[in-house]
């Protein structure tokens, strides 16, 4: 296990240095999906949103739950640029209608769908090596490059805490109240509970193409070292049709002994400013145990501290071009006092 984390960390530090810094907000929102790039050293974002959720359990007799979502993700860029250290929350509240039984139950349930903290690393950049703007070519600048089919790379690693040994929503399950209901299987069968600790995985890729297109993809392991292991897929697609308007597709699939679920999204966003985007989204499955619609706004803003990463090559340089400006300084003063001593020289004379 030592082993592999110091040929761990060989890799990381042997990966070159470049900022992935933007002079624009680059929100993971409002999709599910999180982009390969960090937010930049010394950025720290905030995203959030709230959304309302309807769902229509067919297993469970048309059982129904109504709720309210809220998001709240920060992200960090610390020590250089690849790095991102990330929190994502999600509240839930809302009524859950229970009808297996005669008459019906009606909860009124809250609690954590989600508290994860994580470190994010990209370990591939295809673009730190990209060509400045052709200003003698429109071709060249906007034609199709096979370099845009290769994606950025991130890993995203980090624990799921559970504070509420008695979360009305384990796993995420927002059914869990009535899950196992009696008439159907076992009596006095184990409420599922969350441990207070599992771990999330998560690769991403970023491919950018034809300047306007976007393609994330991620591929999640989640829950590890808990009873249910949740594996997953979102693809988002997203493009820019004007300098401040973007609209983007998503898919999203979920897998685990609890449940499967296929989501569709789709959404248009708004930068504001520089530091400040606006969104909102839609979204179904398309199963019916549960269904799901659901409606979602939400916004992001940064705070940018963000200062241009120097390596030691150019500061060195840097150096170089500081001393020989001082010295041609030097070498023009000394030229003008020659000038006039010949000057008083000649006159004596």
């Amino acid at each position: 296990m030592l082993q592999r984390f110091c040929l761990l960390i060989l890799v990381l530090n042997s990966i070159s240095l470049k900022s992935q810094y933007t002079d624009q907000i680059n929100s993971n929102r409002p999709g599910a999906s999180i982009g390969a790039f960090s937010v930049g050293k010394n950025v720290i974002q905030f995203e959030s949103g709230l959304e309302y959720r309807s769902y229509k359990h067919s297993g469970y007799n048309s059982s129904t739950f109504n709720s309210g979502n809220a998001f709240l993700s920060i992200r960090w860029g610390f020590l250089f640029e690849q790095l991102e250290l990330t929190y994502e929350g999600v509240y839930g509240f809302g009524r859950l209608n229970s009808k297996v039984t005669s008459p019906n139950y009606k909860y009124y349930l809250n609690g954590l769908l989600q508290n994860f903290i994580g470190l994010k690393f990209l370990v591939f950049d295809p673009f730190k090596k990209e060509k400045k703007l052709n200003v003698y070519s429109w071709k060249a600048n906007n034609s199709f490059k096979i370099k845009e089919l290769l994606p950025a790379i991130s890993i995203t690693i980090g624990p799921n805490i559970n504070f509420e040994k008695t979360n009305p929503f384990p796993y995420g399950n927002i059914f869990s109240k009535i899950y196992k209901p009696v008439f159907f299987q076992n009596i006095g069968g184990k409420v599922d509970e969350e441990p207070f600790l599992h771990l999330r995985g998560t690769i991403a890729t970023q491919s950018h193409f034809l300047r306007t297109w976007v393609l994330v993809t991620n591929f999640n392991y989640n829950r590890y070292l808990s009873d249910n292991v949740e594996k997953g897929y979102v693809l988002t697609l997203t493009h820019n049709f004007k300098p401040s308007w973007s609209i983007y597709i998503e898919n999203e699939g979920l897998y685990s002994d609890l449940y499967r679920m296929t989501i569709f999204r789709t959404g248009i966003a708004f930068l504001f400013s520089n530091n400040l985007h606006f969104e909102t989204s839609l979204g179904m499955n398309v199963k019916e145990s549960p269904s799901l619609i659901f409606a979602n706004f939400g916004a992001s803003y940064r705070l940018d501290f963000h200062k241009d990463y120097k390596s030691s090559a150019e500061i060195e340089d840097k150096k170089l071009k500081k001393e020989e400006k001082q010295l041609k300084k030097s070498l023009k003063k000394t030229s003008r006092a020659e000038k006039k001593r010949n000057k008083r020289a000649r006159k004596k004379n």
